[in-house]
């Protein structure tokens, strides 16, 4: 038990909570934060004893033991720290969310605007030429 909870003790330290810092190209750098949750149990029983002979009629008391122990660990993504153009932001990871679908989320989203941004160039160019069509100088 003692060696379970001393190996539990060395996964579960600051450097897992607040991960390692990441750099990225345009210069932001950006901390993960995890929530860390961490179980242990174990438990045993002796039975009645059992007397056992021996060579040279010698009886030695047994007493059977059963046991077993377990151990979990759960690292969840909390949020992350960007810290950048003279600017520091927690951006949070929301409960029953994964950072995954926050990905798929914002990857949507900036789908969205481009398109829209597209639709709106093309109406621009078509009022514009429209104009010269009109107004021929």
């Amino acid at each position: 038990m003692k060696t379970t909870m001393n190996s539990l003790k060395e996964m579960v330290d600051v450097n897992t909570i607040i991960g390692d810092p990441v750099q990225s190209p345009d210069g932001l750098v950006i901390i993960p934060v995890s929530k860390i949750s961490f179980g242990f149990a174990s438990g045993g029983s002796e039975f009645n004893k059992i007397m056992e002979v021996q060579e040279g009629g010698i009886t030695e008391d047994k007493i059977p033991f059963g046991g077993g122990s377990g151990a979990g660990v759960s690292v969840q993504p909390v949020g992350f720290i960007v810290a950048g153009n003279n600017q520091i932001k927690l951006l949070t990871v929301d409960e029953g969310n994964t950072a995954l679908s926050n990905l798929f989320d914002f990857m949507s989203k900036l789908a969205d605007n481009i398109q829209q941004s597209v639709k709106k160039n093309k109406v621009n160019d078509n009022s514009s030429n429209l104009d010269n069509v009109q107004n021929p100088t």
